[in-house]
């Protein structure tokens, strides 16, 4: 049963909780502005992505306060002043990124109030968080408002014109951000955030470049194995083609699967079930091709 509603009858406080309940985990741009008299900006915006590489283009969005329709002065220094430096905010900082976001008169620098060190940028006049892992110094292309109503978008479309990585969050080879030393937050709905840790994170493999032969070719045996959910089933699909004969025959020879063969021969109940459990456990050790032969020796 769900639940529909009609957006437009929706209020907008209203729309924007759903919306940011839904639409989430949600990066968080930690934007530092400058107005046209030098004052600094400092505030977290989760309507935040990277758009494209050539060049590159990171937007997000200040929008319209919902409660009196006003703006933010990060989207008036923006205006004033066109260059923003966008910090990827992590679970050290997450505490002071939100203190940041506190409502703060015009002419207040968050940097202080949330106790967080400006250093200068390089390319742009507004400062980095020294404390941040990554910083991206931007030109702001383009302001675009979508509305001037309570909650409109405003959509600052950034180019990235240079990129500041701590070594500290690198891989061992140094050529990557390691999510578990970055340790990035991100926004939910209401209080909710967050956090990306060994526990939460999971490695799914991109699709086949040679195309996943799909769920339509995986035999309805497989299809309806009780033991497989949709997302087992996906992993299959995404294989390039169904195993040879002799990969089938060299399966059954290996000798924990020829155990269990043996051991429930009398009761194939209990071999479909043990096989299976091992095709499972098989997928989630990114092992589908051994997973998809296990399972055709039961048909």
């Amino acid at each position: 049963m769900f639940k529909s509603f009609d957006a437009k009858a929706l209020s907008p406080a209203q729309l924007q909780n759903w919306l940011q309940s839904a639409i989430a985990p949600r990066p968080i741009a930690f934007a530092s502005t400058q107005d046209a008299a030098g004052n600094i900006n400092l505030s977290p915006f989760s309507f935040f992505n990277v758009f494209g590489t050539n060049p590159p283009i990171i937007i997000f969005s200040p929008a319209r306060r919902i409660r009196d329709n006003t703006t933010k002065h990060t989207l008036q220094n923006v205006q004033q002043v066109p260059e923003v430096v966008i910090h990827i905010g992590n679970y050290p900082l997450v505490e002071q990124m939100s203190l940041a976001s506190t409502e703060y008169p015009a002419g207040v620098n968050e940097f202080i109030k949330a106790g967080l060190t400006p250093i200068p940028a390089v390319l742009v006049k507004p400062p980095r968080v020294q404390e941040a892992p990554v910083a991206f110094e931007c030109r702001v292309m383009e302001v675009k408002s979508i509305g001037d109503q309570n909650g409109a978008a405003n959509l600052v479309i950034c180019e990235v014109l240079m990129l500041h990585i701590h070594e500290a969050i690198l891989n061992t080879a140094g050529t990557a951000i390691d999510p578990l030393k970055l340790q990035p937050v991100a926004r939910l709905g209401g209080d909710w955030y967050g956090q990306s840790t060994a526990e939460s994170l999971f490695r799914l493999p991109k699709p086949n470049n040679n195309l996943g032969m799909g769920f339509d070719q995986l035999p309805p045996g497989i299809r309806q194995n009780i033991f497989l959910d949709s997302s087992n089933l996906a992993r299959l699909a995404n294989l390039e083609k169904l195993p040879t004969y002799f990969e089938l025959q060299n399966i059954r020879q290996e000798p924990y699967v020829q155990y269990l063969l043996q051991k429930y021969a009398p009761d194939p109940a209990a071999q479909y079930t043990a096989m299976s459990k091992l095709a499972k456990k098989l997928i989630l050790l990114n092992q589908p091709e051994k997973a998809l032969q296990i399972l055709l020796t039961l048909l």
